[in-house]
């Protein structure tokens, strides 16, 4: 299977016409190499014509079978230029998953409300930093879109969930309770 993907061209020889930078035969300079058979015909022969040139054989145009590498959400480049240290290149991911770390602490230590908020507000941060960002580092998983949805929408439903928890819920949501009764009771 991996010999027949490198002999079309596009294996690790990188070409996209059949043809590489050793030539099309993978030999060396820009000529073909005489067969072994010493016709001195270039090519191989058609089968059942004995010494007439054979047409290239046309790249196939599916998809390869093992895929060779992926494509990078848009934007998912370094924050920074690469001569910066790792932590500070991915000082969008970081600040994120810092202000969740928080949040969690938060939450762990008897502040449950004020813990998931801080998660919430993270989250919508994340999504904001995605939209404002032209390069966000790994907080880059998906296209632009679906990252600022996903972030955005995780991040509102946590903050309105911190909002009703009770005791003294500071948002009274009167359908919750309609619903709560319904499918709880």
């Amino acid at each position: 299977m991996r010999a027949e993907h490198d002999t079309n061209g596009a294996g690790a020889t990188g070409g996209t016409n059949g043809a590489s930078a050793t030539g099309p035969t993978g030999g060396a300079g820009t000529g073909a190499a005489a067969p072994a058979d010493g016709t001195g015909a270039t090519g191989t022969a058609a089968p059942g014509v004995e010494g007439a040139l054979a047409r290239p054989v046309a790249r196939s145009r599916r998809f390869p079978s093992v895929t060779q590498d992926t494509a990078r959400p848009e934007g998912a480049g370094r924050a920074i230029p690469g001569a910066v240290s790792t932590p500070a290149r991915q000082w969008p991911m970081l600040s994120v998953l810092g202000a969740t770390a928080v949040g969690l602490l938060t939450t762990a230590f008897g502040h449950p409300r004020i813990g998931c908020l801080v998660i919430g507000v993270a989250l919508i941060a994340a999504a904001v930093l995605r939209r404002a960002l032209p390069s966000v580092g790994m907080l880059a998983v998906r296209s632009r879109f679906t990252d600022m949805v996903t972030y955005g929408v995780l991040g509102v439903a946590i903050t309105l969930l911190a909002l009703v928890v009770e005791p003294k819920a500071p948002l009274h949501l009167p359908f919750l309770e309609t619903a709560v009764r319904f499918t709880v009771r």
